[in-house]
Parts: C-alpha cells; structure tokens; sequence
C-alpha cells in the first residue's frame, strides 16, 4: 500500500479563493474590505518572513494587511498600547501578534490584551473556552482548523474513530483534539510521558503529530489505512552539513502503510496562513453583525 498524499498546497488555494469571493461580497455589503494587522517584535528570521507572508496573502484576496515591525527592545508598555489601539480601531478585524516575543516581554499578558472577536489566531482565552464548550462561535486556531479540511480531503466520518494526538501544546495539541472530539471521533492525547507510544499509535485510525521532533513517528508505529496529519516542522541535519525541513513523521516509512499522508513541507503549513485569511473575513463579517444588530 501507498499513501495517497494530502496536497496542502492545492487546497490553501481553494481555501484562499472562498476567501477571495467572501472579501467581494463583503466589500459589496458593507463598502470596506475586512483588515488585518500583524505586530511584529525583534527580527528574528523565522518571523520576518513568516509575517511578510501573512501581510502578501491578505493583500492577494483583497483584504488590507498592515505589518507593524517594532525593534526588539520596545518596551512591553508600547506593544500593549498598540494592541489596545488595535482593539480600538473599526477598521480592524483581525490581530496577530507573532510569536516568540522578545524576552523579557510577557507573552500571555499581550495575547490576552487582544479583543476576542479580534483574536484570528484563535489563542484568547475566550476563544479557547468557547471551542473546549462546543460552542460554534469560537474562533478556531489556525493549524488545527487547516488539519480538519485536510482530514476532510479523505472523505472518510470521524464519528467513531479512533483519533490520537501527539502532542499538547496550547496553540495544536489541545484544540485539535477538541475538534475531532465536536466531531464525534475518541480522541487520546499523547505526549512525552505516554507510556507505550508506538502502540497506542497504532490504534490510531486517525494520527496527528505535533511534536517537532524530526521523524519522530515511526512507520511501524502507524495502523494500516490510517489518516496521517503530520504538523511537525524541523530542520534535519543532513551527512553533508546541509538541513532540510522535516516533518515529526518519517515520511518514507509511513506512506507504505497510512492510507493518506500530508507531506513536510506542503501539507499542514500553507494551510495555517489560508485558515488565518478565513478566520479574519468570518471575524468580519460577526463584527458588522454585530454592529447592525
């Protein structure tokens, strides 16, 4: 048996064209296109392009996305009066706040500043509470919500299945595993600590690694037929000194025995920037809702 691949890149490109049409009959219905403003602290190299893509990707479906660099050394005080004045300004649907912050700058204190109907990356509190509720007015975490359209690809009800998650992180982890659960699948969350991980993956009709451990996951860890949503993003040292990304799942192993495989890179990561343009035009359209009522 070999993997049928799950295209990320394909499907971000739907993804981007439903956001695409939404922006137009938006800016019909309420004469403005949706924005959205990303802070960026410091200029580390991952985050500078990370948000100059987010910035580009907005613009190509005609939102208005505006970066706000700020040096490493600004004072917490200044990052939170902008966020504030963010919050305030009726031209802002979304705000991102790029992570990691310089040190020094408390990171949670910020997060938590961002008004949740503002919050497109799905980490306020709030929003947090509203997905472990059930509730459908929750504003989903990005790389999550993307793992949920690419499972979608397979055609196959999670109702019933079984679904682990490696890995419990705030930002993947945990949401994910409150989205398969609305979904009706049994859901286990695997970590560090879980005794016996290879085979509690291979019960695993559905395996989601988010981890960042380079090929973590193993072929023999993986049930046949099994869906495999690989969220890890790495860099693996190569014999000539070179690296090269990598996924949390040893791709060549596991696609001679999942049934479907998101590969690294092209599977989970352009979806997390096309679900960021989708959570701001829906963060959009509740706000002028909001506003007519």
């Amino acid at each position: 048996m070999t993997a049928r691949i799950l295209d990320g890149k394909a499907l971000a490109e739907t993804v981007r064209a439903e956001v695409r049409e939404g922006v137009d009959a938006f800016r019909s219905a309420h004469g403005r296109v949706p924005g959205l403003d990303v802070v960026l602290v410091g200029e580390d190299p991952g985050s500078v392009v990370y948000t100059r893509n987010k910035e580009k990707a907005s613009l190509e479906v005609g939102m208005r996305g505006r970066l706000h660099r700020l040096p490493a050394n600004t004072p917490e005080a200044d990052i939170v009066a902008l966020v504030r004045s963010l919050n305030a300004d009726p031209t802002v649907d979304g705000i991102l706040v790029q992570l990691p912050l310089p040190s020094g700058v408390d990171a949670v204190r910020v997060l938590d500043l961002i008004d949740a109907s503002k919050d497109v990356d799905g980490f306020h509190p709030v929003n947090v509470g509203l997905l472990a509720l059930g509730r459908s007015n929750a504003i989903v975490s990005c790389t999550p919500a993307g793992c949920m359209r690419l499972i979608g690809l397979t055609g196959a009800k999670l109702e019933g299945l079984n679904a682990v998650v490696v890995g419990r992180s705030n930002i993947v982890g945990k949401p994910m595993a409150q989205l398969l659960i609305a979904a009706n699948a049994t859901v286990t969350v695997a970590h560090s600590k879980t005794r016996d991980l290879p085979g509690v993956c291979r019960q695993a009709d559905v395996l989601v690694a988010a981890v960042g451990r380079p090929h973590m996951i193993r072929g023999e860890w993986i049930k046949p037929g099994a869906t495999v949503i690989d969220v890890g993003t790495s860099r693996l040292a190569l014999p000539d000194g070179k690296t090269k990304l990598a996924g949390d799942v040893a791709f060549d192993e596991a696609k001679e025995v999942a049934g479907f495989i998101t590969p690294v890179p092209g599977g989970v990561g352009p979806m997390t920037i096309a679900m960021l343009l989708a959570n701001t035009l829906e963060a959009a359209k509740r706000r002028e809702a909001g506003r007519a009522r």
